[in-house]
């Protein structure tokens, strides 16, 4: 759960993180962190919208800090419990519409960082393709890829781990510019939470 060498302390970087629990969780406790740290700009991926209140409260933070923000997540077509309205629907297919409502609740909050151009929420949508996609990018110097659905669940139950590429020469800025660009081509950017059903 640990791995501890003085190379992974300087310079350019990839720092192995875990978590699981409530307590002592070390992956939480960075993903906390590292949005509490953005000056500029923060990327965030996650396929379903419920983020943890401290989440939550970070970003809302940041927001009236000025820190721009851009969140990536799946509509609720894109969801892995998604059943099309010609299919038998069962109890699971009401997740992508209780996370829809939660982004809904979200947008409705920060209407106002949308209007000013702080908050961009990006929905994506691919044909019949699912969108399971979750990290964190900060102000392009710090990435996490991580497998956690940066929600409750996640972050009280589940055994999740990430990867914290600590980027100070910006040798990998480049290349994760052309990522979001890359992700962000199939989705529709939301101009107000009235959009969201």
């Amino acid at each position: 759960a640990k791995y501890e060498f003085a190379s992974t302390r300087t310079g350019n970087r990839v720092t192995p993180l875990i978590g699981l629990g409530k307590k002592d969780n070390l992956l939480n406790q960075t993903i906390i962190v590292l949005v509490d740290s953005a000056t500029k700009h923060l990327f965030i991926c996650t396929p379903y919208f419920n983020p943890p209140a401290a989440l939550s409260k970070v970003i809302t933070k940041k927001l009236k800090e000025g820190v721009k923000v851009d969140i990536v997540v799946g509509d609720k077509t894109a969801n892995d419990f998604y059943i099309p309205p010609e299919k038998d629907f069962s109890t699971i297919g009401a997740l992508p519409y209780m996370y829809e409502q939660s982004l809904r609740k979200f947008a409705k909050r920060q209407q106002w960082a949308i209007e000013s151009g702080l908050l961009n929420i990006h929905l994506w949508k691919h044909d019949h393709n699912s969108y399971h996609l979750k990290g964190i990018s900060c102000d392009n110097k710090k990435h996490l890829i991580t497998g956690s659905n940066l929600n409750p669940r996640a972050w009280a139950l589940d055994l999740e781990n990430g990867l914290l590429l600590h980027d100070e020469s910006g040798s990998w800025k480049q290349s994760f510019i052309e990522e979001q660009e890359h992700i962000l081509q199939h989705t529709e950017r939301l101009f107000h939470y009235s959009q969201l059903d």
